[in-house]
């Protein structure tokens, strides 16, 4: 019997912004590996860089990051100080002075820093690192907390891209969810950085969330267009309580069943297309003359812990705790616990806390896992006699691969994969055909729709 698509949509499986994924990330690997992997990188290359700021001003139920409430400037400005000081730590291993291509600063929200201390950390990254000509320099932001004099600052700093949680403009589900931000004060914020020069502005949207209905998400989609921002995301709504006790305080009762989850999710696509944005892979949308269209156009979109991205860098460096960084050897993940992380930096360690090292097919996994989630086409042999591996390589998969083929996801001549129409949308469904790791593991994820 053929499975439905609604059976699809509730599959837990992983985003697939890594390959390995995190849950396989282990304490085998730590800062004498990371040393190692910086140190044989290529001086001539550009790098990507991460800043990871876990504080936020203002407390949201729905968040599943990990993230630590702060009233106070004290404990962020001490946090700041020894993100300084990763930073350069993390210089010193480095081969040589290298360029930056991009560099992002996420969280929590980097904005509840205080204008001085974005500074002095933006001077301590220009001293050691030299920045690609059009690179581009992002942080992400909460209208709720972002302050005229921070705008500013942000605008002389030479930021080319922020970022905003609108979520969802609905009062009530603003008030299930503890984010109250009416419309005036997002366009106040955006209009205050374009303004001071930062041209690309970046949405991110929610559905799934409680009391959500399909003509809310329809509304906030127009009120969102009616801002231009350049890019919008467009993610379900990640209902972990388990990882993140504060989605406790969600009334499990009032969120949407998988079939008004699919019903949104579709209705955001069509009317985002509807104001004139270019659908790219699973659940990102942007202008025609936005890179990340461009790059979905010519066949060169990548995808990171960023989320889908113009970055080609094959190396990310990431400071901060909970930082996830990439090398061509595999990955690292700073420590979790900002003491813990904060005293490996002090004694000049740095602060690892786990990781994969690549080994056997993952680097080749994991690109084809991208050019699905990326292209949402890929052959499967062509790209194993890339990376010297035998044809059938992918044999294992076979089966689910039919199967995905007759209930109408994708279609298969040979090893040549391509998702339809109806597969987009459970793509990372047809990626974990390829995962290697997920099996024999039991690390609980999110559904696919």
């Amino acid at each position: 019997m053929p499975t439905s698509l609604r059976d699809y949509a509730t599959r837990t499986v992983p985003r697939y912004t890594s390959y390995p994924t995190a849950p396989h990330f282990t304490e085998a690997v730590g800062a004498p590996d990371y040393a190692g992997w910086l140190a044989r990188l290529d001086p001539r290359k550009a790098i990507s860089f991460y800043l990871h700021v876990p504080f936020c001003r203002e407390l949201c139920w729905y968040c599943g990051c990990n993230m630590k409430l702060a009233k106070r400037d004290a404990p962020i400005a001490q946090y700041a100080g020894t993100l300084m000081r990763e930073a350069s730590l993390v210089a010193g291993h480095l081969p040589g002075r290298m360029t930056i291509s991009h560099l992002h600063w996420g969280g929590g929200t980097p904005t509840a820093l205080v204008p001085d201390d974005l500074e002095c950390a933006m001077e301590v990254i220009w001293a050691h690192f030299d920045r690609a000509e059009n690179a581009e320099i992002a942080i992400e932001s909460d209208p709720r907390t972002l302050k005229p004099e921070m705008i500013a600052q942000i605008g002389r700093l030479g930021f080319t891209r922020a970022s905003f949680g609108v979520q969802e403009f609905d009062p009530r589900v603003q008030q299930a969810i503890n984010r109250i931000q009416p419309p005036e004060m997002v366009r106040a914020s955006v209009d205050g950085l374009r303004a001071a020069g930062v041209r690309a502005i970046n949405f991110d949207l929610i559905y799934g969330l409680p009391h959500q209905t399909v003509e809310m998400v329809v509304e906030t989609v127009r009120v969102s267009a009616g801002m231009r921002p350049d890019r919008l995301a467009l993610f379900g709504y990640a209902h972990v309580p388990w990882m993140a006790k504060k989605q406790r305080l969600i009334d499990e009762t009032a969120l949407p069943g998988t079939e008004e989850r699919m019903a949104q999710a579709r209705a955001a696509a069509e009317a985002l297309i509807a104001e004139g944005y270019v659908a790219i892979g699973l659940d990102h949308f942007a202008l025609p003359d936005d890179p990340l269209a461009i790059a979905a156009a010519e066949g060169t979109l990548r995808r990171n812990f960023q989320g889908y991205t113009t970055d080609r860098a094959e190396a990310l460096i990431g400071v901060g705790t909970t930082s996830i960084g990439r090398t061509p050897h595999g990955y690292v993940q700073n420590i979790g616990e900002t003491g813990a992380w904060a005293r490996a930096v002090e004694a000049g360690q740095l602060p690892v806390g786990r990781g994969v090292a690549f080994s056997g097919e993952d680097t080749l996994r994991g690109r084809v896992i991208e050019a699905l989630m990326c292209q949402g086409h890929v052959d499967l042999d062509r790209e194993g006699r890339a990376a010297g591996i035998e044809a059938g390589w992918w044999n294992s998969a076979r089966d689910d691969l039919d199967s995905f083929a007759n209930d109408g996801l994708l279609t298969r001549d040979g090893a040549s994969v391509a998702l339809t129409e109806a597969g987009r949308p459970l793509v990372r469904v047809v990626a974990s055909a390829l995962d290697a790791y997920l099996p024999r593991q039991a690390a609980r994820h999110v559904v696919a729709v």
